[in-house]
C-alpha cells in the first residue's frame, strides 16, 4: 500500500505481521540514518496489523513482539528489523545509484585475465544486463560484488589479480604520495630515507595499477621511480 503521501514499513514476528505508515522521503532518510527522530518519518504514530484495512495491533501483541507498546519505540525497532517499502521512483533511483557503485568497484578490482587490464565500465554494465543481475538498493555495494561477479563470470572473464610495485618518492612529495598509496594498495614494507625520500614495496589490484601510477605521477609532477616486481 503506497502512494505519494505515504508508504509502509513491514515487520513479521512469530507469525504476527505489523505495519507502520511512513512518509516516503523522510522514511528513507531515517532508514539511511540521515534522520534521528523517528516521529518525523511517521505519517501516523499507530502500529497496524493491516494498514490498508485500518486494523490496529493490540497492546498484547505489541508487548509480546517488541517488549513495549510505545508506538515510537516500536517504530524504531520496525525500521531496524523490518522492510521499508520503497516507492517505484525511490527504488529506481537507489538501484541505479547502487548499480553504478557496483560497476565502479568491479572495474577497479577485477581484470580480464587474458589481458591483465580492467574491463571498460560499459562492458561490465552490458554484462550485468545480459546476466539479469539483481541489485539490492539497501545492501552495501561492496557486500554484493562477490556474488555479482560470480553471476558475471560465465559472460565476462574476471580475475582478481594484484601487482607488486617498488616505489621511490622524493622528499617534497613523499607525504602526499604515502596517503595516495595507502588509499589504493597495501604497503608490504617501506622505509623513510635519511634525505626524507620514501621507498616502498606495495601491492595493488591489477585493475588499479594505472590509476595509482597516474595519481602518483600528478602528485609528484612525474618525479618518482617505479618498478614492477611481479
Amino acid at each position: 500500500m503506497m502512494s505519494d503521501k505515504y508508504t509502509l514499513v513491514r515487520y513479521a514476528h512469530s507469525g504476527d505481521k505489523f505495519e507502520i505508515m511512513v512518509k516516503p522521503e523522510k522514511g528513507l532518510a531515517y532508514k539511511r540514518g540521515e534522520l534521528s527522530d523517528v516521529s518525523e518519518a511517521l505519517a501516523i504514530d499507530t502500529i497496524f496489523t493491516d494498514a490498508r484495512k485500518g486494523e490496529r495491533a493490540s497492546r498484547e501483541k505489541l508487548e509480546g513482539a517488541f517488549g513495549t507498546s510505545d508506538p515510537l519505540k516500536v517504530a524504531e525497532i520496525m525500521f531496524e528489523m523490518g522492510t521499508l517499502q520503497l516507492t517505484a521512483q525511490q527504488r529506481k533511483a537507489m538501484t541505479e545509484q547502487k548499480r553504478r557503485q557496483v560497476i565502479s568497484i568491479v572495474s577497479r578490482t577485477y581484470v580480464d585475465p587474458r589481458t591483465k587490464l580492467p574491463h571498460p565500465q560499459t562492458r561490465i554494465e552490458n554484462a550485468l544486463r545480459e546476466a539479469s543481475v539483481s541489485i539490492d538498493p539497501f545492501r552495501d555495494a561492496e557486500e554484493q560484488v562477490k556474488e555479482i561477479v560470480k553471476a558475471l563470470r560465465p559472460i565476462l572473464p574476471l580475475s582478481m589479480e594484484s601487482v607488486e610495485l617498488a616505489l621511490k618518492i622524493p622528499p617534497e612529495h613523499a607525504s602526499k604520495a604515502y596517503g595516495i598509496v595507502r588509499g589504493i594498495g597495501e604497503i608490504k614494507r617501506d622505509e623513510w630515507q635519511s634525505d626524507g625520500s620514501w621507498v616502498a614495496v606495495v601491492v595493488v589490484p591489477a585493475a588499479m595499477q594505472v590509476e595509482l601510477l597516474d595519481r602518483l605521477g600528478k602528485a609528484t609532477q612525474g618525479n618518482l621511480q617505479t618498478k614492477i616486481l611481479s
